[in-house]
């Protein structure tokens, strides 16, 4: 593989130039514009650092888990065109920024893959271990600190629900194949129902992802295993 090109969520070497940056920020403005939760700097980065842990938890050689971490810190930027196909629109703006990087062509084929099939709404699907790790590592992503909301007793479900999530946790078994997503849900904002009712699309898909890297999905609410 080619020798490694600078991560752009890097500040000191790397972190897109400020027309990339744009990208993303303009991208959560837009869904937020539509009533979506936080799709900024903050998603990007626990994604990232999410896709990474995964992959160097499974025993993953470095350059693959930083490959990883780059196509999960770009995996939304497609939202400053549209949310709707947002995957694919994402992968055609994140080849030219990794180009402009120096990645290897490999490695950008990977990462547009991996960008492409990281919605469920969109039919995506893990096609590759990176592809995998960015799944997992999005949809774990559930924090009350996403809400933008202000008003608790203007909520939706979908804000109830990430409203209700105090901490989220990614823990990893390489011994036990096994990868969990662990919750804190204060059930006195969200019942444990609405969890299920808008994320268990995203958990089965987080399934599939898991099994694509040879390992078990578990879910865990608040001590109790539910997948």
């Amino acid at each position: 593989m080619a020798e490694a090109a600078p991560s752009p969520r890097r500040d000191d070497t790397g972190r897109p130039d400020e027309l990339k940056k744009t990208f993303i920020r303009s991208a959560n403005a837009q869904t937020g514009a539509i009533g979506y939760t936080e799709h900024g700097e903050r998603h990007a980065n626990t994604a990232a650092d999410g896709a990474r842990f995964i992959l160097k938890s499974l025993g993953h050689e470095p350059r693959r888990c930083e490959v990883a971490a780059v196509a999960a810190y770009l995996h939304d930027i497609g939202n400053v065109v549209t949310r709707e196909k947002h995957g694919q629109t994402g992968a055609i703006i994140a080849k030219d920024i990794l180009e402009d990087l120096g990645f290897d062509i490999e490695e950008i084929a990977v990462i547009m893959g991996a960008i492409a099939n990281h919605e469920e709404a969109e039919g995506g699907l893990p096609v590759s271990a990176v592809s995998a790790a960015v799944i997992i590592a999005d949809k774990s992503d559930v924090h009350r600190s996403r809400v933008r909301n202000p008003k608790t007793t203007a909520f939706d479900i979908h804000d109830r629900v990430n409203y209700a999530a105090t901490a989220s946790e990614i823990k990893v078994s390489r011994k036990e194949k096994l990868i969990t997503l662990e919750l804190s849900v204060d059930t006195e904002v969200a019942p444990i129902m609405e969890y299920f009712e808008i994320f268990l699309p995203r958990m089965m898909l987080s399934r599939r992802a898991a099994e694509f890297l040879h390992c078990n999905f578990a879910l865990v609410i608040n001590t109790t295993r539910l997948l």
